[in-house]
């Protein structure tokens, strides 16, 4: 059974999260792929953080400093929740050591951010997890045509979402490596239609863009098969959606097609501007 802790006093009082600190490191490992079921959950507004580079995420490790939020001026809540109020109903409703025990498992809520509210199905396993403090990034992939050797899809950087090792992981973004998403800025403030780009190294590629929200089973919206290839090379594609005021939004680009239908995808995280 779990042991519930409790915020101070007047940290609980301001409403600010304290970050706690997490494990070492996981060795590398297959990972079970968790329930279809998430929480259904709704955005809400959250505070820009900085200007991350060539990043999906502002980068980090170790332990916030006292009464640093998750999202307070760096990171974005992508999913399976949208505020900090979520994340602790779940941790304090009954029963939660059940089917829901995958939040507190960074591999499999990476591969349920993936699988589930991505829809890319043939990703199926954590390569490789790495956990520093609060942060984890979760290497997740497919099986490859070189034998046993997985191929690395994207690394989903994810985050405690609260104080303690039983606080709910949150996807807070990827870290980019051979496809880059540096457009729109992470936490940038956006409107429709948006302009998203990057660079890209790879033959024939062919770049899906999708905007999502948590709670819609549907993209917002969605630019097919944008052509790119080379060196570095860079891409760009406009995409039209349709969000409220306010909302954290997913952006999502995908690549593929040569030996899965996605090879390899990068996201970020924006919120809408009436």
């Amino acid at each position: 059974m779990k042991v519930h802790r409790v915020l101070p006093p007047l940290l609980a009082a301001l409403g600010v999260a304290v970050a706690g600190c997490g494990g070492g490191t996981h060795p590398e490992a297959t990972a079970t792929a968790p329930p279809s079921t998430a929480p259904s959950t709704s955005a809400g507004p959250t505070a820009p953080p900085s200007p991350s580079g060539s990043v999906s995420t502002t980068p980090g490790s170790g332990t916030p400093a006292p009464g640093e939020s998750l999202i307070a001026g760096r990171y974005q809540p992508l999913w399976p929740f949208s505020t900090q109020e979520e994340a602790e109903r779940w941790r304090e409703a009954p029963g939660e050591d059940g089917d829901q025990a995958w939040h507190l498992d960074a591999a499999r809520t990476a591969l349920a951010f993936t699988r589930d509210y991505l829809g890319f199905t043939e990703i199926d396993r954590a390569v490789k997890t790495e956990q520093d403090g609060v942060h984890a990034r979760v290497h997740v992939g497919y099986r490859s045509q070189e034998g046993d050797r997985p191929a690395v899809a994207a690394v989903v950087h994810l985050m405690r979402y609260g104080p303690g090792e039983d606080a709910p992981w949150e996807v807070v973004g990827t870290d980019d490596t051979s496809f880059t998403l540096t457009k729109p800025a992470y936490g940038a403030a956006v409107s429709s239609p948006l302009t998203v780009g990057g660079r890209i190294s790879g033959v024939d590629e062919s770049i899906t863009v999708h905007v999502r929200r948590p709670g819609s089973d549907a993209p917002l919206g969605e630019r097919c098969c944008v052509p790119a290839g080379g060196r570095k090379a860079p891409w760009s594609a406009r995409v039209d959606f349709t969000a409220q005021p306010g909302k954290t939004l997913t952006v999502v680009v995908s690549t593929g097609g040569h030996v899965a239908t996605v090879e390899r995808f990068a996201v970020t995280g924006v919120s809408v501007t009436s």
